[in-house]
């Protein structure tokens, strides 16, 4: 490529971070996973417009090293190949001058990156790097860059992180503090949090193009799909039914597949890209562990703010899926599992582990004031503990907080918006 062409668009792409790093923007806790003084590649990892790039900027800008920046989500760059980026560095050297550390934004769009990242690691260069496909990880990474490499998986806004948005106060145990608590995480039930759209809450295209975007750049280009349209009905189908176990042999039906094996890829290309997160069914069994996978999107917003959606209403699916969002970002930091239980006697919706040892049960409940209900929910939790021996037992509700003791088990029940900023 045209070195002038690269320059242009490093020249703008230095203009629009500078831009970001002169404003006030929320901090993430993933921020202390990256290390800028490691030579091991740190990877910022997660859904499009989740904040990877924003995050890395605090992280730089609190740092002050002297840094360059590239952004291959850019279509101007899309002809770009491995061997254009010996051009490209050139190029950064001549509009940086001397840096220490660089800084790729969504690099999995260019062939043979790892060639080119591992050179530099080899060199001596720190080497900060977002992408939005989980194969980066789970294939080039592994493969080339193995053991030099460090993951921070990042997800949209928690409610903790939409609080500081907002300007909600956390902490005060006022009246007031606590309704506008409340009503914030009524709000974050609806919208969820991917940042730009809580910029613009009236937006009603963003998710559909996002979605669109996601599919087209991080499946469809990266897989070579080439039956576009199924793709399109198997992801739009899930985000619809979610949170829900998929069988792959529905989905070859619904979707009038030649074979199994095509929805089995489709759904894990688009589990690779974020759009959705996956639960297996917590057994010692292999087999059991494998079938009837449980699946998630990867926000709220996915589930209504999206055409010709229905989920929209059903809060206990939402409140669902924001607690187990939030179960794995505490969880996937401590190299812990999360599985969900199920037999003929009882369901349970999390099952935290480390290895094969059951930790904590977690039960989501919108409404328990039924008692019926109650019991239901609280009788699954007991006898989920004790066939698999775990005495760490919580249900989370929309509102109801209290301390249970039934037949010899404490069980914690929290309301979401306290648990999601507490956890005790």
């Amino acid at each position: 490529m045209d070195k002038r062409i690269l320059e242009t668009v490093f020249l703008e792409q230095k203009e629009e971070f500078q831009l970001m790093m002169s404003r006030n923007l929320v901090s993430r806790p993933e921020e202390a996973l990256v290390n800028l003084d490691s030579h091991l590649a740190q990877v910022v990892i997660g859904v499009r417009r989740s904040g990877k790039s924003v995050l890395c900027c605090n992280v730089l800008k609190k740092a002050a090293v002297h840094f360059a920046y590239m952004n291959f989500d850019d279509e101007r760059l899309y002809e770009l190949t491995g061997a254009d980026l010996n051009d490209a560095l050139q190029v950064l050297y001549k509009i940086y001058g001397d840096f220490t550390h660089l800084f790729i934004d969504e690099i999995q769009n260019i062939p043979e990156w790892f060639l080119f990242v591992n050179r530099l690691l080899r060199n001596g260069m720190h080497i900060l790097i977002t992408g939005s496909n989980a194969k980066l990880l789970s294939g080039e990474l592994a493969t080339h860059l193995t053991g030099r490499h460090t993951k921070i998986e990042l997800f949209p806004f928690s409610f903790s992180e939409f609080c500081d948005f907002k300007g909600v106060d956390k902490e005060s145990q006022t009246t007031k503090a606590v309704a506008f608590r409340r009503s914030a995480f009524d709000a974050y039930l609806s919208s969820g949090g991917f940042p730009e759209l809580l910029l613009a809450p009236d937006d009603s295209n963003y998710i559909d193009t996002l979605v669109k975007n996601i599919l087209e750049a991080d499946v469809k280009r990266r897989y070579k799909i080439r039956f576009d349209s199924v793709l399109n009905r198997l992801a739009w189908h899930i985000m619809n039914v979610a949170p829900a176990t998929v069988n792959y042999t529905d989905l070859q039906n619904i979707l009038s597949l030649k074979s199994v094996h095509t929805a089995e890829n489709y759904a894990l290309y688009c589990k690779n890209a974020y759009l959705f997160q996956g639960v297996q069914r917590y057994s010692f069994k292999s087999k059991f562990r494998m079938t009837n996978e449980k699946f998630y999107c990867v926000d709220v917003a996915l589930m209504n703010r999206r055409e010709n959606a229905f989920a929209g209403a059903n809060l206990g699916w939402r409140l669902e899926t924001i607690v187990f969002i939030e179960l794995l970002r505490r969880s996937r930091p401590c190299f812990q599992d999360i599985y969900y239980y199920s037999d003929r006697s009882c369901e349970v919706d999390f099952v935290i582990c480390s290895q094969n040892r059951p930790l904590s049960l977690y039960q989501v409940s919108y409404d328990i004031s039924n008692d019926k209900t109650r019991k239901r929910e609280l009788n699954s939790l007991i006898s989920c503990a004790e066939k698999i021996k775990c005495r760490d037992l919580w249900l989370i509700t929309d509102h109801e907080y209290a301390d249970l003791s039934e037949k010899g088990y404490e069980i914690k029940v929290r309301p979401a918006y306290d648990w999601v900023l507490h956890n005790d």
